[in-house]
């Protein structure tokens, strides 16, 4: 069975563009922390929206990621996309 992404809720099949989060930035004290395995445009989508210090400070559980207000409308837009979908992060 393939992992499911915790952010879009779509499956994670081999072969998919993917990646690891630290849950909290290995730059503020998250080296060895937990980690999530998420589709890289999910990943790349919380970078391009959060610093590093939000996400250690506020944003350092997947609950949290999916009740910002931005990344909750994209990840529920993204949702309705194909597992191997890769588009580009704006």
């Amino acid at each position: 069975m393939n992992p499911v992404c915790p952010l879009c809720g779509r499956p994670i099949p081999p072969g998919v563009p993917q990646s690891r989060h630290h849950l909290v930035p290995k730059l503020r004290g998250g080296k060895g922390g937990e980690m999530v395995l998420l589709h890289q445009v999910c990943h790349s989508t919380i970078h391009r929206k959060l610093s590093e210090t939000e996400l250690a400070r506020q944003y350092n559980t997947v609950e949290a990621l999916r009740g910002h207000s931005e990344l909750a409308r994209f990840f529920a837009w993204v949702a309705k996309r194909p597992p191997g979908w890769k588009g580009k992060v704006r």
